[in-house]
């Protein structure tokens, strides 16, 4: 392993001037500096992390705590796109990530705060976990640096997609293609799914929609079989909806499927609308009809957010950063006439 004292002496300058031109100090020439460092790469010179880490207290390694419940892992579409985001963030400002273990079956598992504190991580993120894991709220209180992905705590920074106005757009769409009976699957129960469904209430109500209490039913995010029943459900009512919106995409396909087994069309003879905008919706036939998260904003404004905090924390505002989506029209959300509206 190549040594600042094997540079100092290829180059015949003493150690701590080799450390200087390395760390791009102003206190000696430009000519001597550029040598140095030329050399330095020539000789393959890399700096140890560990000794770095020893003299400025950081390792430049940001933690990443994220699980579901369904233990989709890295192949859950929204939040797989969502940390890519923030790992190409993070890597660009010359950070590395590590994910925090979260397998608590394992015997002498430390805590998630004793797993950061071991491993020396400079900050956190958090996402898709159980935010009332008394776990996670040991963490959330210590005073490491962290930024949580759509959940809010009143003492930390959140990035939410803001799924209000999401909901909104997407509802208010299908109203203006002539929808009338309109069903709404939600996800189990989150802060997530609470701003969904108060923002699909409240938009109804501003439309002058009616929604009976059958055409609200609940389905775990991105579980098809729950969606699959139902919707099954909602087709055995006598007065069926015209659309049904699903928790998020992947959970349509499960309603697909129902509908398709009634020997149903889509949207010919029902509409439906998933929530998300991941990228398999955009290559079904016909393409589906969804709420497009902007998952590219949302990680890169965790990971900038989570950066500034570790290197500027005098001055970083504790806030929620919203970022808006937009509706994707895909072509599962037909146009009814006047006539078949109520």
């Amino acid at each position: 392993m190549v040594a600042l004292k094997d540079i100092a002496a290829d180059c015949r300058v003493s150690v701590a001037t080799v450390s200087k031109a390395l760390n791009n100090h102003s206190d000696i020439g430009e000519k001597t500096k550029a040598q140095i460092q030329r050399v330095a790469k020539e000789m393959g010179y890399f700096p140890n992390s560990a000794a770095k880490a020893l003299k400025t207290n950081r390792t430049w390694n940001l933690g990443v705590l994220f699980v579901d419940d369904a233990q989709s892992g890295l192949t859950h579409d929204y939040f797989s796109y969502v940390l890519d985001s923030f790992k190409r963030t993070a890597e660009q400002k010359g950070y590395d990530i590590t994910f925090i273990n979260c397998c608590k079956t394992r015997e002498n598992r430390m805590s998630y705060l004793e797993h950061v504190r071991h491993r020396g991580f400079d900050g956190v993120v958090i996402a898709c976990i159980d935010f009332y894991d008394p776990e996670v709220t040991e963490l959330v209180r210590s005073k490491i640096p962290l930024v949580t992905i759509d959940h809010l705590f009143h003492n930390r920074i959140a990035v939410m997609s803001d799924n209000v106005k999401g909901m909104k757009d997407l509802l208010t769409f299908v109203y203006e293609r002539g929808h009338r009976r309109i069903a709404y699957i939600h996800g189990a129960d989150s802060s997530v799914t609470q701003n969904r469904l108060s923002s699909f209430y409240r938009t109804a109500e501003e439309l002058g929609l009616t929604i009976p209490d059958a055409y609200v039913r609940e389905a775990a995010y991105r579980d098809t079989q729950a969606a699959f029943s139902e919707t099954q459900e909602l087709l055995r009512l006598a007065r069926r909806p015209t659309c049904i919106l699903y928790p998020d995409d992947f959970a349509s396909f499960g309603g697909i499927n129902a509908i398709k087994e009634q020997g149903l069309r889509i949207p010919e003879d029902i509409s439906i609308a998933g929530y998300d905008g991941i990228r398999i919706g955009r290559h079904l036939e016909p393409q589906l009809t969804t709420l497009r998260q902007n998952t590219r904003q949302i990680g890169a404004d965790a990971a900038k957010s989570l950066i500034d905090l570790i290197e500027k924390p005098k001055t970083k505002v504790i806030q929620q950063i919203t970022v808006a989506g937009e509706v994707f029209e895909g072509k599962t959300v037909g146009f009814l006439e006047t006539d078949f509206k109520e």
